[in-house]
């Protein structure tokens, strides 16, 4: 048992233009990925225009054993077709086809708006819906996932900062939360790699409650309750009130504790990919570092048969009555009688975990270090909740929220408090709250801006993003399109396309293709290479 297993996060960011209050939001989130390509061009060519291959992509396949019928489905779940702008997203704009290309430094005559691209650390970015999302690369221990997260704020900044410096373009302001208060919410996803031979009813009966009481050790904090933010007060979770049902294969609709998309990005006969949509955008290092590294054990139980079940009796009830409740005395009850708070819920996932790695012998540093984490900020929450302002994001915003009302002698229900909510999730360092703590030394940090910064650019070396990323990197004139699955490539003389298989996750690494890369060979010879 470990917190080691391939993994990765998503975050679709609030995008806003203030100067234009009535833009619409899936142009500006193209103007944000058509950014990022200027930004990029010089340094890598072709790189700022390839394509994303859908034709791996299955996004109706449930994991309870069916495939939902295609007329069905909610548009929302239709993540296997290239989004498009149509005419009225465009008059609605008051922009033009060609917004794209006028961020490009030296414009292709027609040149397309992208709405998807591939980076040289193996993410992507992309328009999913009205939001930018950027889906990082594959990583293989919660700490490199904290870094490639933290590379997508790196690069919403570059972004938003290229839209601000281009004549004739409005400032676009980009927010790393999960809702804009008025009934819309936006997720933060995790992904992690199981094997399909684990029951998916026993995945999802063991971590529905770890992930109602998940919130309290890792959430980002929420002014108002309710979906409309209708009703006064301040929360732990920003999704909390979003979340409708136990289990489900919708993830804009209806949500689920659990969702069930059997969409595996890897060999479906070996691996499942567990697609949680329950979490919060953190900018907080460490919440992210507990969110991926105490969930990465509790699956490492699952998989080993050893995991609790304090099952609950109304589990979205419960989710919620947890969020509305910062003291963190709520409680909820479980199917056999008892009541327990979300820190008790938790403590018993913890005790499980550390007796487990005891028994198994999982004394690596990383795992070390998360249980450590894991059991140091439960006893701070439950003895001096605001003593953990310095590792958890809701708590630090809380707190400050609080400091800033007792001082003027305002109440939660005032628009100043409210603006701060939206003021801790921009991500330009001189205007967000997050940062200002934490360039004061009030948020403890795992990596530095520059270490952060060369992970945009750079892949992790020990999955298939390494591959994926290099590629685009050394031969972007002929990588034609790529997906997590696969990449596709144009060679001189070649009667079709070549395309490279990246079925298995834990290959294309620096240790088995780095030599490739080393040699400088010619795309004709690299290729040869890679089919021999």
């Amino acid at each position: 048992m470990s917190v080691n297993r391939v993994m990765g996060l998503e975050t679709e960011y609030g995008v806003l233009a203030p100067a234009m209050p009535g833009a619409n939001a899936t142009m500006l989130s193209a103007q944000v990925i058509n950014a990022y390509a200027a930004s990029v061009r010089a340094g890598y060519g072709h790189l700022a225009g390839t394509r994303w291959d859908y034709s791996d992509e299955s996004p109706l396949n449930d994991a309870r054993g069916f495939t939902q019928p295609r007329s069905q489905a909610d548009p929302s779940q239709l993540t296997d077709v290239e989004p498009e702008l149509d005419a009225e997203q465009v008059a609605l704009a008051g922009g033009d086809t060609t917004i794209g290309s006028t961020l490009y430094d030296e414009p292709d005559e027609g040149q397309e708006v992208l709405m998807n691209m591939v980076l040289g650390n193996g993410a992507r970015l992309y328009v999913d819906h009205a939001h930018p999302e950027y889906s990082s690369p594959e990583t293989t221990n919660p700490f490199d996932a904290v870094l490639y997260d933290q590379a997508g704020d790196h690069v919403a900044l570059t972004a938003a900062r290229c839209i601000e410096a281009t004549n004739g373009f409005v400032p676009v302001h980009l927010y790393k939360n999960n809702t804009d208060n008025k009934s819309v919410s936006y997720g933060a996803h995790e992904n992690y790699l199981m094997p399909r031979s684990v029951p998916f009813d026993s995945i999802a009966t063991h971590l529905i409650p770890f992930f109602v009481s998940r919130q309290v050790i890792c959430a980002s904090g929420r002014v108002g309750r309710g979906m409309l933010g209708q009703y006064d007060g301040f929360q732990v979770s920003q999704r909390a009130d979003f979340f409708e049902a136990q289990v489900g294969l919708e993830t804009t609709i209806r949500r689920p504790i659990i969702n069930t998309r059997d969409e595996p990005h890897a060999h479906w006969e070996k691996y499942r990919r567990l697609h949680v949509i329950i979490g919060d955008a953190n900018l907080g290092q460490v919440s992210t570092l507990l969110r991926t590294g105490t969930t990465a054990l509790v699956l490492s139980m699952i998989e080993a048969g050893t995991a609790p079940e304090p099952a609950l009796r109304e589990p979205v009830a419960a989710l919620q009555a947890i969020s509305h409740d910062p003291t963190l005395k709520a409680r909820v009850e479980l199917s056999d009688g008892r009541r327990l708070t979300a820190l008790e819920i938790q403590r018993i996932y913890l005790d499980a975990a550390v007796e487990h790695c005891a028994r198994t012998g999982a004394d690596d540093d990383a795992t070390a270090e998360i249980l450590r984490r894991w059991d140091s900020t439960l006893t701070t929450l439950g003895s001096d909740l605001f003593a953990a302002a310095d590792t958890v994001d809701w708590v630090a915003k809380y707190k400050l929220m609080s400091g800033y009302a007792d001082r003027h002698g305002l109440d939660f229900t005032d628009a100043k408090i409210a603006l701060m909510d939206l003021q801790w999730a921009d991500i330009r360092p001189e205007k967000g709250l997050y940062y200002r703590l934490a360039e004061r030394g009030l948020m403890e940090t795992l990596y530095t801006p520059e270490q952060i910064a060369a992970a945009a650019s750079t892949p992790p070396e020990d999955t298939r993003a390494y591959f994926r990323g290099r590629v685009l990197s050394q031969y972007p004139e002929h990588v034609v399109a790529a997906s997590w699955d696969s990449v596709s490539f144009s060679v001189p003389g070649a009667r079709k396309l070549e395309r490279i298989s990246t079925l298995e996750p834990l290959r294309g690494t620096k240790k088995l293709v780095g030599g490739l890369f080393d040699a400088e060979l010619s795309i004709g010879e690299f290729i040869g290479t890679l089919k021999r």
